[in-house]
């Protein structure tokens, strides 16, 4: 409610008094033209906090269909509410090594900064493709940084679990990655991060995890950041993945397990959603993903056997030849096996399709079950994620080339 002054004279006569002094000034210009101080800076559009900036600027503006989201993700930043801190903070970039993607009380050395304001050496302002942000907007950014770059989330009261993963579970990457880090909803017992509870195996070159013949990878080092304290990193720098199938173990059961600053156990049951865990302490983390290069010049049969058709389709029980059903009946093991099972010959499920009919990727089958548009049966592979479309392209130009032996 607003209350009404009550009329005064006396007050009436001091406010003209006033006014006519303040008109007389003239500003200090020389020109009468009326008091030429700067005008305040505007306010700050929102709190200078990570919750605040993740809802105005990541979210709705950089974490967006075909940006900073999901397996394909460029520079595998992703900046949606689950990764964007653990992603950015104490993390080297992967375009300037040198610098930190977010150095805390850093602004000026922190790239992400450098990306907005469009000075950084490498690559396009951000937001690529769209309307530079204004510069309030990134002052607020600059504010959150020089005061800590804190994460202003309450912490979760449940055991510690894995909130995500980079890189994605289940993808499969046209270059290996450059480090693997692990984001939890608690601070970590840092010294409980090591070789032993951080884990990465390749598969041995059959794409699965219970023969034996797996082998570990050894990282160039394994850290819990103290400026990110709810995040490990395993760094892959100096480190050659070859294209393989790959599982990240996050320990929390056995003799060495992950824990938090209070000594509770990773709740770490993974069913494919974040966050992890079954609502107890204790229980192993485990994720695969795939690395499949693409081929560099024009793709031939040898390359793809290689890169796919050996490590991702002939395991034992699929396209290994010498069965009587699908798909052990398509053989996959070889390059001449391979040619002599795919180029020409109908398919088994859709007979009017040729399993690779050679110049005409859109009608050979194979493609289609690659990509997942096929009218019967899954996509292959089916055990594993799918193949990323730069590898699936490489096929397409093998085919359309004349699928030559």
């Amino acid at each position: 409610m607003r209350i009404q002054p009550v009329f005064s004279v006396r007050g009436f006569l001091v406010s003209l008094s006033v006014a006519g002094l303040i008109a007389g000034c003239g500003g200090g210009s020389g020109n009468g033209g009326g008091n030429n101080a700067p005008p305040p800076p505007p306010p700050p559009p929102f709190a200078a906090n990570f919750s605040a900036i993740q809802s105005n600027v990541f979210t709705p503006t950089c974490a967006t269909a075909g940006c900073h989201i999901g397996a394909g993700a460029p520079q595998g930043l992703r900046l949606d509410d689950a990764n964007s801190y653990g992603l950015l903070v104490g993390v080297a970039s992967s375009e300037n090594a040198a610098l930190m993607r977010v150095n805390p009380g850093n602004p000026d050395i922190s790239y992400l900064i450098q990306k907005l304001e469009g000075t950084a050496s490498v690559g396009e302002r951000m937001p690529f493709g769209g309307q530079a942000l204004d510069q309030t907007v990134i002052a607020v950014i600059r504010q959150w940084i020089t005061d800590g770059a804190i994460d202003d989330r309450a912490p979760s009261a449940a055991p510690i679990r894995v909130t995500s993963l980079s890189p994605v579970p289940g993808a499969d990457l046209a270059t290996p990655p450059a480090e693997i880090i692990a984001m939890f909803d608690r601070q970590l017992d840092a010294s409980t991060i090591n070789t032993n509870t951080f884990v990465l195996e390749a598969s041995g070159g059959d794409g699965t995890f219970a023969d034996g013949n797996e082998m570990q990878i050894n990282a160039a080092a394994i850290t819990a950041p103290a400026v990110n304290p709810m995040s490990a990193t395993f760094d892959l720098t100096g480190v050659a993945l070859a294209d393989e199938t790959y599982r990240v173990r996050l320990l929390g059961s056995g003799a060495s397990m992950i824990l938090d600053i209070d000594a509770n156990a990773l709740d770490g049951e993974f069913s494919g959603t974040f966050p992890s865990g079954n609502g107890t302490q204790g229980g192993d983390f485990e994720a695969i993903f795939t690395v499949t290069t693409p081929v560099v010049g024009s793709p031939t049969l040898d390359d793809i056997q290689a890169s796919v058709f050996t490590p991702r389709c002939s395991n034992s029980g699929c396209h290994s030849g010498g069965g009587a059903v699908l798909p052990t009946v398509m053989d996959l093991t070889s390059a001449d096996a391979s040619f002599a099972n795919l180029v020409g010959v109908s398919s088994l499920e859709v007979p009017a399709l040729s399993r690779v009919a050679a110049g005409d990727a859109d009608n050979s089958y194979l493609i289609q079950k690659l990509e997942g548009t096929a009218a019967v049966g899954v996509r292959m592979p089916p055990i594993g994620p799918a193949l990323n479309q730069t590898v699936i392209d490489d096929i397409r130009q093998w085919i359309d080339d004349g699928a030559a032996r």
